[in-house]
């Protein structure tokens, strides 16, 4: 199965099962820029409930700025915001530790374009994972997609399918009831070296 979809910010569990499910993956190159996706944000849990983590990007005056050519603003300090605020939320998760020292350069690096920096992000995941990360680039925006396995529809945010994932220990699950398909990083410090099974065994709906 050949996977068509979005490379997002720290992929929430239904991106992340797409792509550990399928044969091949082949991420959209050839799409525009748009507001309320995944492609700057992703959503993590703390004590106080959901929080969503964005990346602030330069929007260009074209009204159809290609995603491949978002450039990164740096007006504040959103590196060591996100960094911060995943210390404060994960910091008592059982893997924590285990992984954090493999994050931490993503959010000290020179970031400039956001696709090469969710790539990035990606590779990093892939690592900490223990698996390879292969992958293709589109040549051109396709919208007969038949022959691949079409999930870029869950980048949006607002149109974001109803998933029913299984539940998982979350460090404040004595506080909220478990929230499903939040980041990758949500399901990594959680449940660690389990994450690979429990991604390989969810049903995505893209319905």
């Amino acid at each position: 199965m050949t996977a068509l979809l979005h490379p997002t910010y720290f992929p929430n569990v239904a991106h992340m099962a797409i792509m550990l499910q399928s044969d091949v993956i082949n991420f959209e190159y050839c799409d525009t820029y748009g507001k309320q996706t995944y492609r700057n944000r992703c959503c993590i849990m703390r004590a106080n409930g959901l929080l969503q983590l964005n990346i602030p990007v330069i929007h260009s005056q074209k009204n159809r700025q290609l995603y491949s050519n978002v450039e990164v603003s740096h007006a504040e300090k959103w590196q060591l915001t996100h960094l911060k605020s995943l210390e404060t939320a994960y910091r008592k998760s059982p893997f924590f530790e285990f992984y954090i020292d493999d994050l931490k350069p993503l959010f000290t690096k020179k970031v400039s374009n956001l696709y090469e920096f969710n790539i990035d992000c990606l590779k990093v995941i892939f690592e900490c994972l223990q698996l390879p990360l292969n992958f293709s680039l589109t040549q051109f925006f396709d919208q007969n997609t038949r022959q691949y396995l079409d999930a870029r529809t869950l980048v949006f945010c607002k149109k974001e399918v109803n998933q029913s994932f299984e539940n998982y220990i979350q460090v404040f699950s004595d506080k909220h009831e478990f929230i499903g398909n939040l980041s990758i990083l949500d399901l990594l410090f959680n449940e660690g070296p389990n994450t690979v099974n429990y991604l390989k065994s969810q049903n995505v709906n893209l319905q």
